[in-house]
């Protein structure tokens, strides 16, 4: 589970930017009419009215697509837990029988609603803030492994077990390029019809999420990324550069430096997370090799081991290190590495926000 930051939160911690995305949670029903709910440690929550979950005998807590229990369960938060891991539902898998289709179910033009809401909301935040709008409208996250398991479907189709699926991108490629080929027509239709509705109110665009590095380098190859996924970023980028002033944003974790001149030949404006704890991922010679060329929106602190358990000292001295690597010429935009984790101690958070306005004064 995520927290919402609200407008006294942003401000209290002199944040820049602001959300503009999808109503839907990732379990498929919406953020609105707000609930009171505790988490296992006791902490009170607000979660929406769609959130209907069922506890087991165990102290895991089950979570239904669109809050529906007559739909089999796609989520489980273990006991003691702070987040929910889906639950793979995939079918028994048929050689003769496999249809790209079934992978396109949750992908559809938008609606009048949806594309009313996103004009609506962005008119609201363009004109009553001065922070930076950063949109997902969803759609062209091609393979995004938290979106493959569809934990907002009631019965998925096609190939979604994890496993199965990254196998899929070699030994099914041709499988995996159809849904991605229909996937990015759906998607740069949907974007026509957004982009004259919101206009420059937005200025980033996430594209992708789909994370391609693990703590050791790439998970995929070089070629693979080309002949499977550069294809369709591309296709994206073009058009979002033809058609808006957006900046374009590529979220993907790990060691991905053997992919990042791939993702800059593929038009992408920004890069994030920026995990400088995985390997070839150190921030010098990023910032040496690439900061030029694209911008590194995160990278600011280490979210795996220094901020949740180093001391305030520690941390300090890491953001102010990042900062003066990363800073030069432009191109930076200071965030973590990754979602502040639970049990995070209150005093190294300050500390990195602390080290941050010694920074800027």
């Amino acid at each position: 589970m995520l927290g919402e930051v609200t407008d006294d939160l942003r401000e209290a911690l002199g944040i820049d930017t602001v959300g503009l995305g999808a109503p839907e949670t990732l379990f498929g029903y919406r953020a609105e009419n707000w609930k009171e709910w505790e988490l296992m440690d006791g902490t009170p929550v607000l979660v929406p009215g769609g959130f209907n979950t069922e506890p087991e005998s165990n102290g895991d807590i089950l979570q239904y697509p669109e809050g529906d229990h007559s739909a089999p369960p796609s989520g489980r938060m273990p006991e003691g837990g702070y987040y929910f891991d889906t639950i793979v539902r995939q079918e028994p898998i048929d050689e003769d029988r496999l249809d790209p289709a079934d992978n396109l179910e949750e992908f559809e033009p938008i609606s009048d609603s949806d594309l009313r809401d996103y004009g609506e909301l962005s008119g609201t935040l363009f004109s009553s803030t001065d922070l930076a709008v950063v949109a997902n409208f969803g759609g062209t996250g091609f393979g995004d492994i938290a979106l493959v398991p569809a934990p907002f479907l009631k019965h998925p189709k096609g190939i979604r077990d994890v496993e199965e699926w990254y196998i899929s991108t070699v030994a099914r490629q041709d499988y995996v390029y159809a849904v991605f080929e229909k996937q990015c027509e759906i998607g740069l239709d949907n974007l026509e019809r957004i982009a004259p509705v919101v206009g420059d109110r937005v200025q980033v665009l996430m594209v992708t999420g789909t994370d391609f590095g693990t703590q050791r380098g790439p998970f995929i190859s070089v070629e693979t990324y080309r002949a499977l996924f550069k294809p369709f970023h591309e296709a994206v980028n073009n058009w979002v550069h033809a058609n808006t002033a957006w900046k374009t944003f590529i979220h993907t974790c790990g060691g991905v430096r053997p992919l990042i001149e791939d993702f800059i030949d593929a038009g992408f404006d920004i890069l994030n997370p920026v995990q400088c704890s995985a390997d070839g991922m150190e921030a010098g010679p990023l910032k040496r090799d690439f900061g030029d060329r694209i911008t590194f929106w995160g990278g600011g602190i280490d979210t795996q081991r220094t901020l949740p358990f180093g001391t305030p000292e520690e941390v300090r001295a890491e953001v102010l290190e990042r900062l003066e690597i990363f800073t030069p010429g432009g191109g930076f935009v200071f965030n973590t590495i990754h979602n502040i984790q639970p049990r995070t101690p209150v005093e190294n958070l300050l500390a990195m926000f602390d080290a941050l306005r010694e920074f800027s004064a």
